[in-house]
């Protein structure tokens, strides 16, 4: 395994998975318990063009929002010391893997479909916040789109953590376990 530099200060951890992996929960404890800055770059960019995910998307299309969040990673990916949660297509672009691995070490927080779907079920407050990638049911597009995205993930990590069946706090405690330990 390569050298993970955690112990630089200035090195971001950066949480990449699926929808309704953990990013934006375990990213919040995470950076609470590090004392470093979280930023849900979702959540920026929703800031930032002052609409939701889901209505950027049907006025402008996927292409327009994969452009506003390549921005965003390229600004914050950059700055130093943070906890950054990107959404789950960010490792689409290997310029956004490439920011993430150059100035932090990535967490891939690994779920299996099934158990994503049932997050997704469970979070009616997500719908907005996360629009359907393709029309399709919500369990089918999640096994999809994990499938596409199961490659990309596991390249640009340096660490996978299996989050079925923990908790926040749990999830929280391993990753600052593995890299205490490195």
């Amino acid at each position: 395994m390569e050298p993970l530099l955690f112990q630089d200060k200035q090195r971001n951890l950066v949480l990449i998975g699926g929808r309704a992996s953990g990013k934006t929960s375990v990213g919040k404890a995470l950076a609470q318990a590090l004392k470093r800055p979280f930023v849900d770059l979702d959540e920026v960019l929703v800031a930032q063009a002052g609409r939701s995910i889901a209505e950027l998307v049907e006025a402008e299309g996927w292409p327009e929002f994969r452009r506003r969040e390549k921005a965003l990673i390229q600004h914050y990916g950059r700055l130093p010391g943070q906890v950054l949660a990107p959404g789950g297509g960010a490792v689409l672009d290997p310029e956004n893997v490439a920011i993430f691995r150059d100035n932090g070490l990535v967490i891939w927080l690994k779920a299996e479909a099934a158990v994503l779907a049932q997050r997704l079920r469970e979070d009616l407050d997500s719908r907005e916040f996360r629009p359907s990638l393709t029309g399709a049911d919500p369990a089918a597009e999640t096994a999809r789109v994990l499938a596409e995205r199961e490659p990309l993930y596991r390249a640009a990590a340096h660490l996978t953590i299996e989050t079925a069946g923990l908790s926040v706090p749990q999830v929280v405690d391993l990753i600052l376990s593995m890299i205490s330990n490195n």
